[in-house]
C-alpha cells in the first residue's frame, strides 16, 4: 500500500471551530488513484468512514472511529472557451486562494465569494454563497467517486439539485460519494453583481473583478472573526425562509426587520438580526459565545466540545423561537461516519 496511514490523528487543527477530535485512522490521498485506494481499504475493512475537507462547515466529535479520508489533491487549471473559461479545481484547492487568483486574472463569476473558508471539494455540499452569488451560479460540473464501488461520475448542475445552502450531497448522495473536482464556468466579460448590502458603495462605477473581491474581503474582515484567531464555522444558522403571513405579522411588529421576498412567495429573514434582537450578541456561556460583531456567528474560545456547542446553539435557537416563532436551522454539518 502506498498510502500513509496515521493512527489517533489529531484533527483539532483540521476544523475551523477548533474542536478537539482524534481520528482512529487518518489518510490524505494526494491523487485520484490514492482516493480509490483509500476507499478500497475502507470497503475491505468494513469500518466507519468519514470524509473531511477543510473542516470549515463541520462539527467534529471528540473521537472519530474507523478511517478518516482527507483528500489532498491541490491542482487547478484553465480551459479556454472564447470569452468563457472553464476552471478545473481539485478537492483540496483552498477556495479563497482560488477566487483571488481567478479575480487577478480578470475572470468574473466567483469574486463575490471571496474569503469564504474551506476547500473546493466541500463547496458544492453547502452550495456556498455570499453577497448575492451562490456556487450554483457558476458551477459547470462536479466530479466524484462513489464510496460503495469506486466508480467515477460527473454531475451536471441540475443533477446537483442546488438550493439555498443545500444540494444533493446533503440529500440522496450524503455519505455516498467523495467530491474530487469542480468545474466552474467563468467569464472574461465584466459582470459585477453589486446589489447586495454595502458592496456597491465600496467600489467604483466600473470595478475590476479583483476590486470586487478585495471589497468583499474588507467587508467580511470588518464583520467576521478570523477562524485562525477565534474558532468559528462562519454563519452557524441559515437565514430562515418563512410563510408570507408570518413575515407580514413580524414586519408589522418590527418595522426595521430585514426581509427578502422569495420567488415562491415566501420571505427570507436575517437570522443574525433575529438573534441580535434577543439580546444575544456578545453573550458567552462556558467555552462558546455569540460573536460581538456578528450575531450569526458562534465562536469557540477553546476547551469546549461538540456536545457543549450544540447545547449552546440550542439555547440561541430556543430564544429566537420563543420571541419570534421562527425556527433556526443549523448550517454546519455534524461529522457522522458512513
Amino acid at each position: 500500500m502506498s498510502l500513509a496511514l496515521c493512527a489517533h490523528h489529531d484533527l483539532s487543527r483540521d476544523n475551523t471551530l477548533g474542536l478537539p477530535c482524534r481520528a482512529e485512522r487518518f489518510v490524505a490521498p494526494a491523487s485520484l488513484d490514492e482516493v480509490r485506494e483509500a476507499l478500497d481499504l475502507a470497503r475491505r475493512e468494513g469500518g466507519p468512514l468519514t470524509l473531511l475537507g477543510g473542516g470549515s462547515n463541520l462539527i467534529l466529535p471528540t473521537w472519530l472511529p474507523g478511517l478518516v479520508v482527507h483528500p489532498a489533491m491541490q491542482s487547478w487549471w484553465l480551459e479556454e472557451r472564447g470569452r468563457e473559461v472553464l476552471v478545473h479545481a481539485e478537492a483540496a484547492v483552498v477556495w479563497h486562494e482560488l477566487v483571488m487568483a481567478l479575480a487577478a486574472r480578470g475572470l468574473w463569476g466567483t469574486e463575490n465569494l471571496a474569503l469564504i473558508p474551506g476547500q473546493c471539494g466541500a463547496a458544492p455540499i453547502q452550495n456556498i454563497g455570499a453577497y448575492g452569488v451562490e456556487l450554483s451560479d457558476v458551477i459547470e460540473a462536479v466530479h466524484l467517486v462513489h464510496l460503495d464501488d469506486g466508480r467515477e461520475a460527473v454531475l451536471s448542475p441540475a443533477a446537483c439539485a442546488f438550493g439555498y445552502r443545500d444540494s444533493v450531497f446533503k440529500g440522496a448522495l450524503e455519505g455516498r460519494v467523495v467530491i474530487t473536482r469542480l468545474v466552474l464556468r467563468l467569464s472574461r466579460s465584466p459582470r459585477p453583481r453589486l446589489g447586495y448590502g454595502e458592496l456597491a458603495a465600496r467600489v467604483g462605477a466600473s470595478p475590476s473583478a479583483l476590486e470586487v473581491a478585495e471589497a468583499v474581503c474588507a467587508i467580511r474582515c470588518e464583520k467576521l472573526p478570523d477562524p485562525a484567531v477565534l474558532g468559528n464555522a462562519g454563519s452557524f444558522f441559515k437565514n430562515p425562509v418563512v410563510a408570507a403571513d408570518l413575515a407580514r405579522t413580524l414586519a408589522k411588529a418590527h418595522p426595521t426587520m430585514p426581509h427578502f421576498p422569495q420567488p415562491d412567495g415566501r420571505v427570507k429573514l436575517a437570522a443574525g438580526w433575529l438573534i441580535d434582537q434577543c439580546g444575544l450578541k456578545g453573550w458567552r456561556q462556558g467555552h462558546f459565545g455569540v460573536h460581538e460583531r456578528q450575531a450569526l456567528v458562534l465562536v469557540h474560545f477553546g476547551g469546549g466540545s461538540a456536545v457543549e456547542l450544540l447545547d449552546f446553539a440550542g439555547q440561541v435557537a430556543d430564544a429566537v423561537r420563543e420571541r419570534f416563532g421562527v425556527t433556526l436551522e443549523r448550517e454546519p454539518r455534524l461529522a457522522v461516519p458512513a
